[in-house]
C-alpha cells in the first residue's frame, strides 16, 4: 500500500511521462505530417491508431509486468487518439491498449478502452471547430473562471467544459467500475488508505485532465511552428513573385521606349528589336522558378545583349569570363539583367565611343562569384551616397538576395567618375542536380547579336 507522498510522486510521473512521450513522438516526420492533417484516409487514420496505441500499450506492459502504476496511461491515451484521429482512430488504439491489461485477467479493460477511444472520435465529432480540439487545456480552473466570470458563452467555450466534465467522468467511471468488481478486474489508480480525502481523489482527477491536455499542447505548439514557418515561407514566395512583377515591366517598359524611337528612324531594326522581345517574353512567361542555373541565366542575357546591341550597335562590347564549374551553379532568375541594364544605360550610353562590359563568374570555397564590371561613365560621388534607393534595377536585385539568402550573400557597388562601375556579387554556391556536370555552354550568338560573344569555360572572347 502506498503511503501519501508515494501516491502524489506516481501522479507526478504519470504527468512527466505523457509530456516525455508527446515530445518524442512529434520529433517524427510521419508523426509531425499525420498531426498538420485534420482530414484524413481511412489507411491514415489506422496508422494513426497503430502509433498511438502502441505508444501508450507498452505503458500497459511496463505496470503489468513491473507493477510500475505511473507507466499506465490507458484512459489518457485512448481519449486522445479519438480526439485526434475520430472514431476507427481511438477504437483502434483502445483495442491495442486494453489488450495487455485483458491478458492480464482485467476483463473490463477491453471494452472500456474500446469505448473512451470511440467516445474521443464523437468528442472529435461535436467540436465546433477543429481548432478547439487542440485548444483544450491543462489549466482548466482558467476555463471554469473565464465560463462563469463571462456571460457571453459561445460555442467554443462550451467545448472546453465538455472535454473538462469528460475527462472528470471517464476517470470516475473507471474508479467507481474498480471499486465495484475489484482492481483484479480493472486497474485504477486510487488511494487505497483509510479515509484519504477528497484532495487525493481530486488529484486523480487532474492529473488525468493534464495527460490528455499535455499532448494536445504540445502536439499544438508544433503545428503552430509549422505553420509558422508554411506562412512565412508563402510570403517569401509573394514577394519575390511581386519583386518578379516588378522587374519585368520595367524591362518591357524600356525596350518599348526603344521600339518606339526607331520606329520612324529604322523600320528593320525595331522589327528585329519586337520579335527579339517576343523570344524574351515567351522565356519569361515559361519560367516560375526562383532560381535557374547560371547557363540558363546566359542564355536569356544573350537575348537580352541581342536587343541592346541592335540599339547600340558596334558601340557595345561584351567580353565573358565564365568558369565551366559555374555553369551549372544555381542563381536567382532574373538578377544578372537588371545590373547589365544599369551599366548599358547609365555607364556606356553616354559615351559616344560606347565601351565594354565584362561580366565573370567563379567558384570557390562553396561560394559563387558573379562581377559585372563596365568602363563607362561612372557613377557621381553623390548618387553613391543612396545608390539602393535609386530606380527599380539594383534596389530590386538586393531586396531579392535578401529575402533568398538573408546574410548570407554579399553585393558590393565600387565606381570612380569617369573610370567606370564594377557590381560584384557573392551567393552560396547551390548546385543544379538536373544540369549534366561539364556540359558545353550554349552556343554562343543569337540571330542579329553582332556586337558580342560567349566565351568558352575560363577563356574570355572579345568582340
Amino acid at each position: 500500500m502506498d503511503s501519501e507522498p508515494l501516491f502524489v510522486v506516481s501522479l507526478l510521473v504519470k504527468i512527466l511521462t505523457v509530456t516525455a512521450i508527446a515530445s518524442i513522438l512529434v520529433r517524427w516526420n510521419a508523426v509531425k505530417r499525420t498531426l498538420l492533417r485534420e482530414e484524413r484516409t481511412l489507411n491514415q487514420r489506422l496508422l494513426f491508431g497503430l502509433w498511438l496505441g502502441g505508444i501508450f500499450a507498452l505503458g500497459v506492459v511496463v505496470r503489468v509486468a513491473l507493477d510500475y502504476r505511473a507507466a499506465d496511461l490507458s484512459l489518457e491515451g485512448a481519449l486522445v487518439a479519438g480526439l485526434l484521429g475520430g472514431y476507427v482512430s481511438g477504437a483502434l488504439a483502445g483495442l491495442l491498449i486494453g489488450l495487455p491489461a485483458f491478458a492480464n485477467h482485467e476483463i473490463l479493460a477491453l471494452p472500456l478502452m474500446i469505448g473512451v477511444g470511440a467516445l474521443g472520435g464523437f468528442l472529435r465529432d461535436v467540436a465546433p471547430e477543429p481548432e478547439d480540439v487542440w485548444r483544450f487545456s491543462p489549466f482548466f480552473d482558467l476555463s471554469i473562471y473565464r465560463w462563469f466570470r463571462h456571460r457571453r458563452r459561445g460555442p467554443s467555450a462550451a467545448y472546453q467544459m465538455l472535454l473538462l466534465v469528460a475527462c472528470f467522468s471517464l476517470e470516475f467511471l473507471r474508479m467507481l467500475l474498480g471499486h465495484l468488481f475489484g482492481v483484479k478486474k480493472l486497474f485504477y489508480l486510487y488511494p487505497h488508505w483509510p479515509d484519504p480525502g477528497w484532495f487525493m481523489v481530486l488529484a486523480v482527477l487532474v492529473t488525468t485532465v493534464a495527460c490528455v491536455a499535455l499532448p494536445l499542447k504540445v502536439w499544438n505548439n508544433t503545428r503552430n511552428e509549422v505553420k509558422l514557418e508554411e506562412q512565412n515561407r508563402l510570403l517569401m514566395q509573394a514577394r519575390l513573385d511581386a519583386l518578379s512583377r516588378q522587374i519585368n515591366p520595367h524591362f518591357l517598359f524600356n525596350t518599348l521606349n526603344s521600339v518606339s524611337s526607331l520606329i520612324r528612324s529604322d523600320q528593320e531594326k525595331a522589327r528585329l528589336l519586337v520579335f527579339k522581345l517576343s523570344t524574351i517574353l515567351r522565356r519569361l512567361l515559361q519560367k516560375h522558378d526562383n532560381f535557374t542555373p547560371l547557363r540558363d541565366e546566359l542564355e536569356f542575357i544573350d537575348d537580352y545583349l541581342s536587343i541592346e546591341v541592335v540599339r547600340f550597335g558596334n558601340k557595345l562590347r561584351i567580353v565573358k569570363e565564365i568558369e565551366e564549374p559555374a555553369l551549372d551553379a544555381l542563381v536567382p532568375s532574373m538578377m544578372l539583367q537588371p545590373v547589365l541594364e544599369n551599366s548599358i544605360k547609365h555607364g556606356l550610353g553616354p559615351k559616344v565611343e560606347g565601351g565594354t562590359i565584362y561580366l565573370r563568374a567563379a567558384c570557390a570555397d562553396g561560394r559563387l562569384t558573379l562581377t559585372i564590371e563596365d568602363d563607362g561613365m561612372g557613377i557621381p560621388a553623390e548618387i553613391m551616397a543612396n545608390i539602393y534607393e535609386r530606380g527599380i534595377g539594383v534596389s530590386n536585385v538586393r531586396e531579392r538576395l535578401t529575402v533568398l539568402f538573408g546574410p548570407q550573400y554579399r553585393m558590393t557597388i565600387d565606381s570612380q567618375a569617369g573610370r567606370g562601375t564594377r557590381v560584384e556579387i557573392e551567393i552560396p554556391e547551390l548546385s543544379d542536380t538536373l544540369s549534366p556536370v561539364g556540359a558545353a555552354p550554349q552556343s554562343a550568338k543569337s540571330p542579329g547579336f553582332k556586337g558580342s560573344l560567349v566565351s568558352e569555360p575560363g577563356r574570355p572572347v572579345r568582340s
